[in-house]
């Protein structure tokens, strides 16, 4: 099957919100909004919250498209202004290296079609997005997954394997199997 890319946008919401509710939400109605709240909307209604976002161009992702049309997959991404909650934040902030101009946040793929390529498709997508806003210092959290069994539902930021194949470097290590990777991707 081949797939396209789209940005998340307001003309693609439809279909990013097509995929969530077929998908319950997304980790118990998450939204994808986790990385995006302030204290002070923390029990927010999150779909609201992602399409508010989404339509005043606060909200970026690199969606993927099957052959049907239908988005089966995505890569957040955003300035650390858009995207203020990270993982391990803690351990993070001991040895923060330099603010980054982008950060990776999550992935998802339905359930129907993961391991057929989506999250490398969305990863591609992603880092050719942020190439064509002026490119930058990109950052991740992710887990690395050789040599033990890791869990799917604490893949949503992918792997490091993932991030490895497309020229990330890692850095600290943040958490048991989490570490900081990085890239300097050029303007488009």
């Amino acid at each position: 099957m081949s797939y396209t890319v789209r940005p998340l946008d307001a003309s693609t919401w439809e279909a990013f919100s097509e995929l969530v509710e077929r998908n319950n939400g997304i980790f118990g109605g998450c939204w994808c909004i986790s990385y995006h709240l302030t204290p002070e909307e923390r029990g927010s209604d999150h779909r609201v919250a992602k399409e508010k976002r989404v339509r005043e161009d606060r909200a970026h992702a690199a969606l993927v498209f099957d052959e049907d049309g239908r988005a089966q997959g995505w890569c957040q991404y955003g300035s650390p202004l858009e995207l203020p909650n990270i993982k391990h934040l803690r351990e993070y902030q001991k040895d923060p290296p330099p603010l980054p101009d982008w950060r990776i946040t999550c992935f998802y793929v339905d359930k129907r079609h993961r391991g057929l390529g989506i999250a490398r498709k969305a990863l591609e997508g992603a880092l050719v997005q942020i190439g064509a806003a002026g490119g930058g210092r990109t950052e991740a959290i992710s887990e690395v997954t050789a040599g033990r069994e890791a869990p799917g539902r604490f893949l949503f930021s992918a792997t490091v394997e993932l991030f490895d194949q497309f020229g990330f470097t890692r850095g600290r290590q943040v958490g048991k199997h989490a570490y900081i990777v990085s890239k300097d991707v050029a303007p488009r």
